[in-house]
């Protein structure tokens, strides 16, 4: 059961609710400033932001970027067909279901003690059309149709690093087979100097999509601090102009690389295959202080 934590209350008088799930010690902590939004951490690692009475207000740095990815998706309003691999505290696919009405989402979340936390803690609009699914975020794409996807969205930590399988060309062939013709794919990455990880990730990515961009901070790209990066890849043109202009004036503001930038950022790093995947670098203690 939650207990509840001194001290711990949000601006409606809520207090943090605490729980063990099979990945952790799940925190719901409400937010000081909204009444009905809360904060995510798994072992002390913040995990998503919710606002139930406004679910398209993005907290997180990195879900505002792939905030913008998601809008730029398709035309303004439009309904679309969204994997999401990693659950969370469904942030991204609250997102979705408020800024795109009628879309049809299919979530992946292994962690089934944590959906079912979030689920009676931060229920879900009855309307919308969001199907979870408690089982691995590969496992599960596997089980979605060939051709069925606008969007693709992993966003999956495990300890806070990626699971190694799900850093692969193998991966990316899987995602490429679920998206439609000109569908897009967008990844949460995190790394660290020396930023071998995301060199790796892009250029496994540049060998299965013929269009990509990356937008992280640029202290993060510059190997000057942990941090996110939001990978956009697609085979057909992505709106960079628009999605460069977003990053720039968010709150935080992103830089976007693409083309021969973002192919010379690799620095000549080989496409990851299963046989020699890794997970992502342990982000370090003080990311979270």
């Amino acid at each position: 059961m939650g207990r509840s934590r001194n001290g711990r209350r949000g601006g409606g008088g809520a207090e943090a609710v605490v729980e063990a799930v099979d990945g952790g010690l799940a925190e719901l902590i409400p937010d000081r400033e909204r009444a009905r939004a809360w904060t995510l951490l798994i072992d002390g690692a913040p995990q998503s932001h919710v606002d139930l009475d406004d679910p398209a207000h993005l907290s997180f740095e990195y879900q505002r970027r792939l905030g913008h990815v998601i809008d730029l998706a398709a035309p303004p309003g439009r309904p679309v067909h969204a994997v999401h691999l990693g659950g969370g505290a469904l942030t991204l696919a609250r997102y979705v279901a408020a800024t795109r009405p009628r879309s049809t989402q299919q979530v992946v979340e292994r962690d089934a003690a944590l959906v079912q936390l979030v689920r009676r803690q931060l229920p879900l609009d009855p309307g919308a059309r969001i199907r979870v699914r408690a089982t691995d975020a590969r496992e599960g794409l596997a089980k979605v149709l060939d051709g069925w996807a606008d969007l693709v969205i992993a966003d999956v930590f495990s300890g806070a690093r990626t699971p190694a399988h799900l850093t692969s060309t193998e991966f990316l062939d899987e995602v490429r087979r679920v998206l439609k013709p000109g569908g897009v794919y967008a990844a949460n990455l995190a790394d660290g100097p020396p930023l071998a990880h995301l060199r790796g990730q892009i250029a496994t990515a540049a060998a299965r999509f013929s269009e990509l961009a990356l937008v992280a901070d640029p202290t993060v790209l510059r190997g000057k601090r942990f941090g996110n990066a939001v990978l956009v890849a697609s085979d057909t043109p992505l709106p960079v102009a628009e999605l460069t202009r977003r990053a720039a004036s968010d709150p935080h503001p992103g830089r976007l690389e693409h083309g021969r930038a973002l192919r010379d950022f690799t620095g000549g790093a080989s496409p990851v295959t299963d046989a020699a995947a890794t997970a992502s670098p342990a982000p370090p203690p003080s990311v979270f202080r």
